[in-house]
């Protein structure tokens, strides 16, 4: 991803984005009920890195797995390279844990941009407060051998719903996480850019107490005008 594609990801919206790519045809990208564990916290843009789980089997799951140095999850989190998010298909099961707060401070130590599970995380207080954006579907304590059984890493997945290849351009806001297949990655930051400006220009003036009517959308030729002059004297 291009540091230009990346910076002006993290300075829009997932709903910005999401009207993007549905103008392209794109109905599916928003992962579904997923949450930020700090809300408050910055936004996340980065390529894809995946761990897909499986139903866990009790005679291939117990906890004495953990020792293995290859073991998938744990092997995932080593791998991801600094600057993608690791993404997690957990089966929208939140009833055990993806990781848990170790797991995630080592993806933060190593650089990544954020991790997102449609399950859930273990230790979820203590990942809050870390600096890095991280999300899922709700605190889960049981460890994840309890359910599941990580299977394979950096391949396609679902996650929440929404198709995730590895590579694809994940962003994160305080509303949730959004999928941007990877060859779109530029024109949809440049458009949602484009579009941020004159949101923000409506806004005012809808604060102002304007009619959105001939404003948004802009059929009116005086919302037009007033636009571009909006513009220059902001300096977008």
């Amino acid at each position: 991803m291009k540091q230009d594609t990346r910076d002006a990801l993290m300075k829009v919206s997932t709903a910005t984005l999401c009207t993007a790519l549905f103008k392209r045809g794109l109905r599916s990208q928003m992962i579904q009920n997923v949450r930020p564990l700090n809300p408050a916290g910055p936004n996340m843009v980065g390529e894809a890195f995946t761990l897909r789980y499986m139903p866990a089997r009790e005679d291939r799951n117990g906890i004495e797995v953990f020792k293995n140095r290859d073991h998938p999850q744990r092997k995932a989190v080593e791998e991801c390279p600094p600057g993608a998010v690791m993404v997690i298909d957990s089966r929208k099961d939140a009833r055990a844990a993806s990781a848990g707060g170790i797991l995630v401070a080592r993806l933060m130590q190593r650089g990544a941009a954020g991790v997102v599970t449609d399950g859930g995380f273990r230790d979820s207080p203590d990942i809050a407060k870390y600096k890095m954006p991280a999300y899922h579907a709700q605190p889960s304590a049981p460890t994840n051998l309890t359910l599941h059984e990580a299977i394979e890493i950096n391949g396609p997945i679902g996650c929440g719903d929404a198709p995730v290849f590895p590579g694809d351009v994940v962003v994160g806001d305080a509303e949730g996480v959004l999928v941007i297949p990877a060859h779109l990655a530029d024109e949809i930051a440049a458009e949602a850019t484009e579009m941020t400006v004159f949101e923000d220009f409506v806004q005012e003036k809808v604060m102002e107490g304007r009619s959105i009517l001939g404003l948004y959308p802009p059929t009116d030729e005086k919302s037009r005008t007033d636009f571009a002059a909006w513009r220059q004297a902001k300096g977008r």
